[in-house]
């Protein structure tokens, strides 16, 4: 079928694309959305980030890690190298690490166009006797530690691989200052997250305080697939909410060489039921998430009766049809809240029709809706329904007008909010934090902006990088004390 541009599909709409139900509560109508700023815009600086350029004592660490993993290509399917990446770099510090396998791809329908067979994974890690430079080996027990807090985020990344770059660099040792920018895929999304998590929690482990009493009540996952179907942390929890046994190989044992071959059919060496509290690395703007919207996508196909255009009175064409549904949804209020605001739908793709002077008899959308409403497992279908609703009355003696199939669906995902020091925010993306199944409080914060991450701008100030590594201290601290 032929590909329709969405403008001339939605011709004579009276300006629906411009639908107050399409933008934020309280938004009027105003024209488009510009292209993000260049790098060198405050969109890449929090406002409350403080002034100077007084470099904290793991700067260099961290802007290394974080320079490292942008280095290294994760686009969704091929997250292998990163992934062996930060085994060795976590294994180096002292830190326990374990490889999670996930199933083949070839045993899935997902189709990838980026994948050379190599093994997807994703990797934990707990301190070991040797973390936080041996200061805390009396903490260690040789045993399935019991973690209370888990730092999580994804590591891979959005499409096509933009590589490593920085601009206005102050003249430092270093060669960065707090306002240089640093530029790339993920460095917003969500190696930011990543590279902050790691360099905080290597921070408390050092500090001579001791602030974490028992360095095993921290653990790290980082998890493959969260930009694609979030496949990564499903298989995590499924894992961890069973007794059945998954692919896993303990990465500090044994010979190496050996390791690369071999998987081993056990347990997670772990109990879950330990955890508390997961922290879930995400651009935020450096606030504390209270929560996001929900989810759900859906297929639309309208039925025609094929004839010639010269006389359509004689036909039923297809894309007429599916043009007067997409306007009456895109039209319609199908669930907002105070906090969330409207649900909101984007029609992402567009095919219909033989030809120009041919009644199209077939006629095909795919559109994604952001959810405003709850419960968090109904709400996607109970907005599927509605737009199902919405859709019938459209041609109310045509029932058989429109076909929809809909999947995925979720509503508003709540967040813990309620820590001191931090700004609060909610935001229209989805996350992995719905696909880790528990009882354990949620917490949703990470540096960087989301309206650069997929872009071809993605870029974060140095200064919001670290002050991310300061408040992910807090959190932690926060959690473990709760």
């Amino acid at each position: 079928m032929k590909l329709l541009e969405l403008s001339v599909l939605l011709l004579g709409s009276s300006r629906a694309l411009a639908s107050k139900l399409q933008k934020p509560i309280g938004a009027g109508v105003s024209p488009p959305t510009p292209p993000p700023p260049p790098p060198s815009s405050s969109l890449y600086s929090n406002n409350n980030a403080g002034e100077g350029d007084d470099a904290p004592p793991y700067r260099e660490s961290l802007v290394s890690l974080h320079k490292s993993l942008i280095d290294i290509e994760s686009i969704s399917f091929n997250e292998y190298d990163v992934g062996r990446f930060l085994v060795d770099y976590l294994t180096e510090r002292g830190f326990v690490t374990e490889l999670q396998f996930l199933p083949s791809l070839n045993s899935t329908s997902i189709t990838v166009t980026n994948n050379d067979e190599k093994p997807r994974f994703n990797v934990l890690a707990w301190p070991g006797p040797a973390a936080g430079r041996g200061k805390r080996n009396h903490h260690y027990h040789d045993h399935p530690p019991r973690p209370k807090v888990l730092v999580t985020s994804h590591i891979d990344t959005v499409p096509p691989y933009i590589p490593y770059s920085v601009s206005d660099s102050s003249d430092t040792s270093l060669g960065l200052g707090s306002d240089s920018v640093i530029a790339g895929r993920g460095s917003v999304d969500a190696k930011a997250s990543v590279a902050a998590q790691i360099v905080a929690v290597l921070s408390l482990l050092e500090d001579a305080e001791q602030q974490v009493e028992n360095p095993q009540d921290l653990m790290l996952l980082y998890v493959v697939g969260e930009e694609r179907n979030g496949d990564g942390m499903r298989f995590f929890s499924d894992s961890v909410n069973s007794n059945n046994t998954t692919t896993n190989k303990n990465s500090n044992r044994g010979d190496e060489e050996e390791q690369e071959g071999e998987e081993l059919a056990t347990p997670l060496s772990f109990d879950f039921s330990s955890v508390q509290a997961a922290i879930f690395g995400e651009p935020t703007e450096g606030k504390l998430a209270c929560g996001h919207k929900g989810f759900f996508g859906c297929e639309v196909r309208a039925r025609g009766r094929a004839g010639h255009s010269g006389y359509p009175w004689l036909g039923q064409s297809a894309t007429e049809a599916l043009m007067r549904g997409l306007v009456a949804v895109l039209d319609a209020d199908l669930g907002s809240s105070a906090d969330f605001g409207n649900t909101t739908i984007n029609v992402g793709t567009l095919a219909g029709g033989a030809a120009p002077n041919v009644i199209a008899e077939a006629a095909s959308a795919q559109i994604a809706g952001r959810v405003a409403i709850g419960p968090e497992d109904d709400g996607g279908r109970v907005v599927a329904e509605r737009l199902v609703d919405v859709l019938r009355a459209v041609y109310p003696e045509d029932p058989q007008a429109f076909e929809t199939e809909c999947r995925n669906g979720y509503g508003v995902v709540r967040c813990d909010c309620e820590v001191d020091g931090f700004e609060t925010i909610t935001v229209n993306y989805g996350t992995d934090v719905p696909n880790l199944k528990g009882n354990h409080t949620r917490y949703l914060y990470g540096p960087g902006s989301i309206l650069v991450a997929h872009g071809p701008d993605e870029a974060i100030k140095l200064r919001d990088l670290e002050r991310a590594v300061e408040d992910y201290k807090k959190l932690i601290l926060h959690a473990l004390k709760s």
